[in-house]
């Protein structure tokens, strides 16, 4: 398993070590020893999984206070553009965005840790998104940003009018309104 560094401090891109032969395949998802090595703060207690349709827009979502998570995001099958925001205050990066396509074939995981926004396009029909996190969900604590906040300058990969986004998402305030209070190092 390799860990590959983004330019963005604490945020990882997973890339696994993948035996093929006439079978099949094999990888490793997760290592609990890799991760303490490289020292990435993760103890993940949760895992979430999500099918999407071309055009499928999620996020930009975190959560605030002692419920925020780290999460650990890969694609089983399809292929995603996921992105990562970095939201803390003091960080060499904040507000800057990270993306990194993710899919089946490349089998490329993105760690993200505590006090990032997160989000993904989906770039093929019938796409399963996994993730790992390592805190539990909290409705009153889940806050975002609007995916489309021209402050960002995100490309998702997909035409504003081919863009399939739920009603949460699209009311989701600005980056300037938004409500976060992450301070670097976490």
């Amino acid at each position: 398993m390799e860990i590959i560094e983004t330019g963005i401090p604490h945020l990882f891109v997973i890339q696994p070590r993948v035996f093929e032969d006439a079978r099949g395949y094999f990888f490793e998802t997760y290592n609990l020893n890799t991760f303490v090595q490289k020292k990435i703060p993760a103890n993940f207690i949760q895992d979430n999984e999500s099918l999407s349709s071309y055009g499928v827009v999620r996020g930009l979502h975190y959560q605030i206070g002692a419920f925020s998570q780290a999460k650990l995001v890969r694609v089983i099958q399809g292929r995603v553009l996921d992105v990562a925001v970095d939201l803390r205050k003091g960080s060499p990066t904040y507000l800057q965005h990270y993306s990194v396509e993710l899919s089946a074939k490349n089998k490329k995981q993105l760690f993200v840790p505590r006090g990032f926004a997160h989000g993904f396009s989906v770039l093929e029909p019938n796409t399963i998104f996994s993730y790992k996190c390592d805190n539990y969900y909290n409705k009153t604590s889940e806050r975002g940003i609007n995916l489309n906040d021209e402050s960002l300058g995100i490309d998702w990969q997909i035409p504003k009018e081919k863009q399939i986004v739920s009603e949460k998402d699209v009311n989701l305030p600005e980056l300037k309104d938004a409500d976060f209070h992450f301070i670097y190092p976490l």
